[in-house]
């Protein structure tokens, strides 16, 4: 399994963000060819000394290896989703590929 992770720094204007974000950029990436499955949050908790979070939002996509992964953003659907970040990441993007190689599902 190969997984994307975006993290989101606070955006200028948070409603702006999460409209945009959900009526626009996601359908986009829900296209991502080889794309298995997507999850998303703009509610991150604290830290456990109440500290606001890093980050205001976060992305995960899973693909089944690198190779799909890369075919993934290198397509069309791909140009498109990473062409469109600046369109509402007001705060920038962080984004972190990698193999997943251990862990649990329950």
């Amino acid at each position: 399994m190969y997984k994307l992770t975006v993290l989101y720094p606070e955006p200028a204007d948070r409603d702006a963000f999460v409209k945009y974000y959900e009526q626009t950029h996601l359908p986009l990436a829900a296209q991502l060819p080889g794309l298995r499955s997507w999850r998303y949050s703009t509610n991150i908790s604290p830290d456990a000394q109440g500290n606001p979070a890093k980050y205001f939002a976060i992305f995960e996509a899973e693909f089944s290896d690198v190779d799909a992964f890369r075919a993934a953003m290198s397509s069309p659907e791909g140009q498109a989703v990473a062409a469109d970040v600046p369109n509402y990441a007001t705060g920038g993007a962080i984004t972190l590929d990698f193999e997943i190689t251990g862990g649990n599902e329950t």
